[in-house]
């Protein structure tokens, strides 16, 4: 059988599988999708409102395109069935141009490794608006070597539907030498959503979704949280789990948790500067690009979730297209963070849907496997970090580094 066609039979089994999986397991891992993504959307064309322009919404404002597009498939077989649909669509994409003719042993690898990625995060991964941005990510990084400036559009406009693609627009333009080109594709994509917010008279909500999130509380799975949760688990005083209705979800509280909660945005934002200036560094020095966009993009986005006060398990989901386009251009480096990042997906289904219950209620077996996912995304960051410190650089001239200068 040729190789890929083992690979879209793969892709259509685990699509099907994760799909189905949304229906059985406990916990609702497809609960947004009817519970908030179709109402969201629902309003919109029943004209009610739309979330991001006539009221601050959580999300960037392109995030209701796709919630919208899912309806012109609900008649298949209900909303939570197109969601599904949709999502494969999208993957089918990226899939088809991820693997190419299948003759390359890097990008073959990078379609297993997702693949397998989406088999052991499970219907999360699919049932969540990240679904949507992967696949945009994984076409966006691997069109930036050659068309920079499509390939910056696309991940800016997926930026516009969850912020986290913005960490590889940033990637872009740091290590590439064709930087006007990422900030022109970049501009263009922000100038029509803000254009098309603007007209149709949501500017006053138009960075409705930054404010939303800077105010959020410390969410139960954030790695910051699991000090509190450890707490609750413990049975320490005044440290417990509770549930948020302004924003749906479950947060942690007890000592000093809102010095904690208004020092991570800043400390977020060091951390991406950090990194963001180690990688100008190593560009300046010279090194490549497929030695240094694969570690800075994966280092930049593992910076959004280490640091983040949301730690939702759908945010994993955002590991899949810096470990693709890595596998792609040097495997042989990329091994050791994919099995990482596949153990961190294991640990997150387990932790959600499957022990999810356990964790709100602080139990400490539940507790010890969500530690134990937290920590590996921290031995990631610093695994990627130090490949990015370590990236081999190209020796110049002193004329050259003069004039660079």
């Amino acid at each position: 059988m040729p190789r890929r066609m083992l690979l879209w039979i793969a892709f259509t089994l685990v699509h099907v599988w994760v799909a189905a999986a949304g229906w059985w397991m406990p916990n609702q891992p497809m609960g947004d999708v009817h519970l908030v993504y179709e109402p969201w959307s629902a309003r919109a064309l029943a004209g009610d409102g739309i979330v991001g322009v006539t009221e601050a919404w959580v999300y960037p404002q392109l995030a209701l395109a796709p919630m919208l597009l899912a309806h012109a498939l609900a008649g298949i077989g209900g909303y939570d069935l197109a969601w599904a649909i949709l999502v494969t669509l999208c993957d089918a994409v990226a899939f088809w141009l991820l693997v190419g003719d299948g003759r390359s042993r890097g990008r073959r690898t990078a379609a297993w490794f997702w693949l397998g990625f989406a088999l052991l995060l499970g219907p999360v991964g699919m049932f969540r608006l990240d679904a949507i941005t992967v696949p945009i990510a994984i076409v966006g990084l691997l069109l930036l070597a050659t068309r920079p400036t499509v390939a910056s559009a696309l991940l800016t406009a997926a930026a516009w539907i969850k912020v986290w693609p913005a960490a590889l627009v940033a990637t872009a333009v740091v290590a590439m030498r064709r930087r006007g080109a990422v900030l022109v594709g970049a501009a263009v994509a922000s100038a029509l959503v803000v254009a098309v917010v603007v007209v149709s008279g949501g500017a006053a909500h138009l960075l409705g979704f930054v404010t939303m999130q800077t105010g959020r509380g410390l969410q139960l799975e954030a790695p910051v949280s699991t000090f509190y949760v450890w707490g609750a688990a413990l049975h320490i005083p005044d440290w417990w789990i509770f549930y948020d209705r302004d924003i749906l979800t479950f947060q942690v509280t007890g000592p000093q948790v809102d010095a904690v909660i208004a020092a991570m945005t800043p400390l977020l934002g060091a951390a991406v500067a950090a990194i963001a200036v180690l990688g100008v560094v190593q560009a300046r020095r010279g090194a490549a690009y497929r030695s240094l966009v694969p570690p800075l993009a994966l280092a930049l986005v593992l910076a959004f979730m280490v640091f983040n006060k949301v730690g939702s398990p759908q945010f994993h989901d955002w590991l899949i297209a810096p470990i693709a386009l890595w596998l792609v251009v040097d495997r042989r480096r990329a091994r050791g963070p994919a099995l990482l990042a596949l153990a961190c997906a294991l640990l997150t289904q387990l932790v959600y849907p499957l022990l999810y219950m356990g964790v709100m209620l602080a139990e400490p077996f539940a507790v010890s496997v969500l530690t134990a996912r937290n920590a590996l995304l921290v031995v990631l960051l610093v695994w990627a970090v130090a490949r990015v410190a370590r990236v081999p650089v190209r020796v110049r001239s002193r004329a050259v580094a003069l004039a660079e200068s």
